[in-house]
């Protein structure tokens, strides 16, 4: 029977089980990423996600260990508060030992630790026995290597694949090949320490002897290569050094974040700790990958968000973004790949589904929003930082992102970005809503494109403002100052074509024929975060955000509970997403709506409480929030996903008001608010350009009284009340 789903979205992720009842672990480290299940174990059967993958290809699809000729039985496992390495405790079954009495369960205790570097994976096996006689006893390791593309895992179907090249096998060694149609050769190198007993290209087999307490050790490094890449075979305490320096290094560019509340400290923590596990080393600098296990790879609106949210605790991750984006800017029409001259990209894919076409996420540039957010990064940036020689540097960038917006974004010339796919094999849908059926009119029927979000004019709105604060810092102003027009002429045909006075809100969007979408949902909330909403409707948008229907309880759905596509199993009709959440806060707080932001920010810090690591889902389910009932999840949501790991940052400056001002030396707390379980927050090493503060944050009865405790350099701290 095909379980694969076939829709009209070809790119939907097929699920024939939850990930509530399949519990997996994962890890992530540069352009790997693995997905084990509770023992540590990577099985073969199932459609489960297990595998150990590298650019886009799985190189391990088995890894499973045997002690005495049975799986054992696990004990417990978790992945470490530092996020590298996940542990693994393990007891034998009832064994009938060779030439021996029966082992009792419980003799011998399996610890294995897990951990990716430099293009692989590390695994370290400890057996202790804990028996009163000597024993002997075999462990096991059987693996196997499909090379699947990480499309296949998730549904997509080939005709013909590549082939299984004959494997080498050495005496400590397995290299498991793979010729692919591309051509490219992929190698999955098995190096073990010490030599196994027994070795062929799908098991290793230890025969260990062991005295009563004595403890044997083991190690495994496996190498992801293809093409011609010869890559060193570290060992594993040293590339654990260098994991554990690589991340203290990245984390040590944060402002740390500590506060009065133990358990939100925890969200805090695995936030910051998910975030760098998701962020990879680009020639350009640090990029965070979108999410585990389907999106980890770079793409430009995820990318883009995340930077936002987490730029004022940690700059130099938005100067990566930026960078990466730079160069990867479309230069010319390419109808395949929705790409036009001055696009930024949708997202970038290797694997040999990517580089045969496929499927068309090789370079693909199938968003309409990644080019005004690029534009919003750059300028936020800059405001942050004050680096006036990167953003001269990426003027040029700058420069033709805002001719696309002018001239294929905008091709009928109505003063509105639309998108409509060229790519056949392209996305339907190329907002942040990018399944099929997430743009709709109020009857549940689909608009019909070229489709104007309404998202996506503010977004244009906040990139013409963002662009002439650039041009005006490197002394073009006569350009700043028309782009401050064109923004003001956006804003006031904006509220006309998208204004309903039924919704108290914006539509959705405009269709093909200029027809409003009259769907109530979250999208407005980001109108809010880009200051495109007059203030005069303000308060009629804010309220229609936090009323029943979209506020869950947990946080905003996507979409109202009383429109026609609702359904809060949804992946974008109803559900709860983090980010969004996250930039509606911040919305609300500029404003001037901090205790919305607030209500927020305390619905999203329960939910975490639910989540396994207290980590927060790229989405849950929109249920209403139910008396001694946690958020139900999502089947096949990402977990950990960048921006819901970011979110919980943006969502503490909303309720603070926090903007950091470099080009002004300035810390500015506009009505600054904290919820009632929060007393206290400190901020250390708050980065102002080349200056540095630590502050306490102290909440009052409807204010938030700062203290700076370091200032260096005289960075002037503003309270707005």
């Amino acid at each position: 029977m095909d379980s694969i789903i076939r829709v009209k979205d070809q790119f939907y992720i097929h699920a024939d089980s939850s990930l509530v009842d399949n519990r997996t672990h994962v890890l992530k480290q540069g352009d790997s990423f693995a997905v084990f299940d509770r023992y540590g174990d990577i099985k073969p059967v199932g459609k489960f996600s297990h595998g150990l993958y590298h650019d886009g290809t799985r190189h391990l699809s088995r890894l499973e260990v045997f002690v005495g000729g049975a799986r054992p039985i696990l004990l417990s496992s978790a992945v470490g508060e530092d996020n590298i390495v996940l542990t693994v405790d393990l007891t034998n079954t009832d064994l009938d030992l060779e030439d021996q009495a029966r082992a009792r369960r419980g003799t011998f205790h399996l610890f294995r630790s897990a951990f990716l570097w430099g293009g692989g994976c590390h695994e370290q096996f400890r057996l202790v026995n804990y028996g009163v006689d000597p024993a002997r006893i075999s462990l096991a390791v059987k693996f196997d290597a499909d090379f699947v593309d990480i499309f296949e895992v998730r549904g997509v179907r080939r005709r013909r694949r590549g082939k299984r090249l004959r494997s080498i096998v050495k005496s400590d060694s397995v290299q498991l090949l793979y010729q692919g149609l591309d051509g490219v050769v992929r190698r999955t190198g098995l190096h073990w320490h010490p030599t196994p007993q027994a070795l062929s290209e799908s098991e290793a087999r230890f025969d260990l002897s062991l005295k009563p307490k004595e403890e044997v050790s083991l190690t495994l490094a496996v190498r992801c290569e293809q093409a011609e890449q010869k890559a060193a075979v570290w060992r594993y305490h040293q590339a654990w050094e260098q994991a554990k320096h690589d991340l203290a290094s990245r984390m040590g560019e944060d402002c740390e974040i500590v506060t009065s509340h133990d358990r939100f400290n925890e969200w805090l923590d695995r936030s910051r700790r998910d975030l760098h596990m998701m962020v990879s080393e680009t020639p350009h600098g640090h990029y965070p990958y979108a999410g585990v296990p389907w999106f980890s790879a770079p793409f430009g609106r995820d990318g883009i968000i995340t930077a936002l949210e987490y730029l004022w605790v940690n700059p130099s991750i938005a100067k990566g973004v930026l960078g990466y984006l730079a160069a990867t800017q479309a230069k010319e029409t390419v109808p395949e790949q929705d790409a036009e001259p001055g696009k930024i990209l949708h997202e970038s894919r290797k694997g040999e589904m990517a580089a045969l076409g496929e499927v068309p996420f090789g370079s693909y540039y199938g968003s309409v929003d990644s080019t005004p957010l690029f534009i919003m990064l750059a300028g936020a940036y800059f405001e942050r930082t004050g680096d006036r020689n990167f953003i001269e540097t990426l003027w040029p960038n700058l420069d033709a992102a805002m001719r696309w917006i002018d001239t294929y974004g905008d091709a009928d010339r109505d003063g509105f970005v639309e998108y409509a796919r060229r790519s056949s094999r392209g996305l339907v849908q190329q907002g942040w809503k990018d399944s099929y059926d997430a743009v709709f009119h109020d009857d549940g029927r689909m608009a019909e494109s070229p489709i104007a979000l309404c998202e996506v004019q503010g977004y244009v709105y906040a990139a013409k403002r963002s662009a002439a604060a650039c041009a005006s810092a490197l002394g073009k102003k006569e350009t700043g100052a028309v782009l401050l027009r064109q923004a003001e002429v956006l804003k006031q045909r904006f509220h006309q074509a998208f204004w309903s006075d039924h919704l108290s809100s914006y539509a959705l969007a405009l269709d093909g024929e200029k027809r409003p979408c009259l769907v109530k949902t979250s999208n407005p909330g980001h109108c809010l975060f880009t200051e495109i909403v007059g203030d005069r409707h303000a308060g009629r948008l804010v309220q229609s955000l936090v009323e029943k229907d979209l506020f869950s309880g947990w946080g905003i759905r996507t979409v109202a509970a009383d429109q026609a596509r609702y359904s809060p199993m949804s992946y974008h009709n109803g559900s709860v997403w983090p980010h969004d959440n996250a930039i509606i806060a911040m919305g609300l707080a500029r404003y001037g709506h901090t205790d919305a932001a607030v209500k927020i920010l305390r619905a999203l810090f329960d939910a975490s409480q639910y989540f396994d690591l207290h980590r927060l889902p790229e989405l849950f389910c929109g249920f209403e929030r139910r008396p001694g009932q946690g958020p139900s999840l999502y089947p096949v949501a990402c977990s950990p996903q960048a921006w819901s790991a970011a979110s919980v940052f943006l969502l503490l400056a909303a309720c603070l008001g926090l903007t950091v001002r470099a080009t002004e030396h300035r810390i500015v707390f506009h009505r600054p608010l904290l919820p009632e379980f929060l007393r206290e927050v400190h901020l250390r090493h708050l980065r102002v350009g080349a200056m540095s503060v630590d502050l306490v944050l102290t909440r009052s009865k409807d204010t938030v009284r700062v203290e700076a405790l370091r200032n260096e350099g005289g960075v002037d701290i503003v309270i707005v009340k």
